[in-house]
C-alpha cells in the first residue's frame, strides 16, 4: 500500500521573493529601531534617523517591486514573495503615518 498525500515537485522559491523578504525585514526592523530610539530621546529625532527612514523608503519600494515580480513567476513557490510584499507594505504604511503625523501634528 502506497502512502498518499506526498506531492513531488521541482518548484523552488523565487530568488526575487527571497530578496523582497530580506529587504522588507531589513527596512521594517530599521524603521522600528529608529522610531524606538526617537521615543527614547523624548521625540528628538536626529538627522541620522531621518536618513534611515529615507533608506527604508527606498529599500521597501525596491522590495515591493521585487515581491510583485516574484509573485507573477510561474512554477515557483510564493511564500517569500507574499512575505516580502506584506513587510514592504507595512514599512511604507509606517513611513506614511510618520510623515502624516509630522505634517498634521498628531
Amino acid at each position: 500500500m502506497a502512502k498518499r498525500g506526498y506531492i513531488f515537485t521541482d518548484k523552488v522559491e523565487s530568488g526575487r521573493g527571497i530578496w523582497s523578504s530580506f529587504l522588507g525585514a531589513l527596512s521594517f526592523i530599521s524603521l522600528m529601531v529608529s522610531v524606538y530610539l526617537t521615543f527614547v530621546n523624548r521625540g528628538e529625532a536626529f538627522v541620522r534617523y531621518g536618513v534611515v527612514a529615507l533608506l527604508c523608503l527606498i529599500f521597501s519600494g525596491v522590495g515591493l517591486v521585487l515581491g510583485l515580480l516574484a509573485r507573477t513567476e510561474e512554477d515557483k513557490f510564493h511564500l517569500f514573495a507574499w512575505l516580502g510584499i506584506i513587510l514592504n507594505l507595512l514599512t511604507l504604511a509606517g513611513i506614511s503615518f510618520i510623515l502624516y503625523a509630522g505634517a498634521y501634528g498628531l
